[in-house]
């Protein structure tokens, strides 16, 4: 039996080439004069970095994988090495910052060949593809329910344990889901620095910003290559595509139910939980969406 481990050594040796041998440039490390070679980078990510750190004391260690030279930069650093020039966004190892430039580039090397979708990381592709066959290799062992995302299994599985892994850093309220955390976080005010000089309105992050001036100016650098459709920002655009594949990434973890947007999957996941978080303001009946509220304060009042 192929081990998926064979599988994409098999991919990456067909999608990917190797430097060879001859080409390889030497990486030194300026507190313990060892070399570092970068062995299996494409060509375009090949290119050497020497880094300079000499507040820290050798520790006569040679290294020779470029992935164990990361590591090893961060012995001596403690902290992250490389930082992203347009949106400030801290790696501690070079891989990593490699890949986020390449979601910066819009750069998406894994194809899917049923419907052209892209991604990034050949393991976002292998999710994706059990879109198109319905499989649902993830079980729970406790209620027999399956998935077909292992996020899907182990967010599911925390409604039978109880546990809530996500704290709020500001008041410690504990949390069973990421996207519940970050909910939450938006009831605590953050310091916004960042601020558009055309209209007031400040932001956390110079990402938030650098968008948030494309209103203004009407730029729209994110063009569909299937109708010519453009969008201010990548999100946008990502979701516009689902309406060519019909790629529906959101999954309902309690009834299997798939949307393209996770908005969506939120405003139906109030079906199951009878949450009703609209109220209308002249008779205190509450709603489940927003749209339900407009209708009955439109008609009733």
């Amino acid at each position: 039996m192929i081990s998926m481990l064979q599988v994409k050594r098999k991919h990456l040796s067909t999608t990917m080439p190797m430097v060879s041998h001859a080409q390889e440039d030497p990486v030194e490390c300026d507190d313990l004069s060892d070399e570092f070679t970068l062995r299996s980078s494409p060509p375009h990510l090949s290119t050497p970095v020497r880094r300079k750190h000499n507040d820290y004391k050798g520790s006569g260690k040679s290294l020779h994988e470029r992935s164990l030279n990361n590591g090893h930069d961060h012995i001596h650093t403690k902290g992250k090495l490389c930082e992203c020039p347009l949106c400030g966004k801290g790696f501690s190892n070079c891989f990593s910052f490699r890949r986020h430039k390449m979601a910066h580039n819009g750069e998406k090397p894994y194809k899917c060949h049923l419907c052209g979708s892209g991604f990034l990381q050949i393991s976002d592709l292998r999710n994706h593809n059990w879109i198109h066959t319905g499989e649902k290799p993830f079980k729970c062992h406790l209620c027999r329910k399956v998935f077909s995302h292992s996020s899907y299994l182990r967010q599911h599985e925390k409604t039978h344990t109880g546990e809530k892994p996500y704290a709020c850093q500001l008041c410690e309220k504990t949390f069973n889901q990421v996207s519940y955390l970050r909910k939450h976080e938006k009831i605590h005010p953050v310091e916004k620095c960042y601020e558009c000089h055309q209209c007031g309105k400040a932001f956390s992050q110079s990402s938030g910003l650098s968008q948030h001036k494309r209103i203004h100016t009407g730029e729209k650098p994110h063009v569909c290559l299937v109708c010519g459709k453009a969008f201010s920002q990548s999100s946008e655009l990502t979701r516009h595509k689902r309406t060519h594949t019909g790629q529906k990434p959101y999954e309902c973890q309690q009834c299997g139910r798939a949307f393209s947007q996770f908005a969506n999957l939120r405003r139906h996941y109030r079906t199951h939980t009878g949450e009703q978080p609209y109220e209308c303001q002249f008779c205190g009946k509450r709603f489940s969406h927003s749209s339900s509220l407009g209708r009955h304060e439109g008609t009733q009042h």
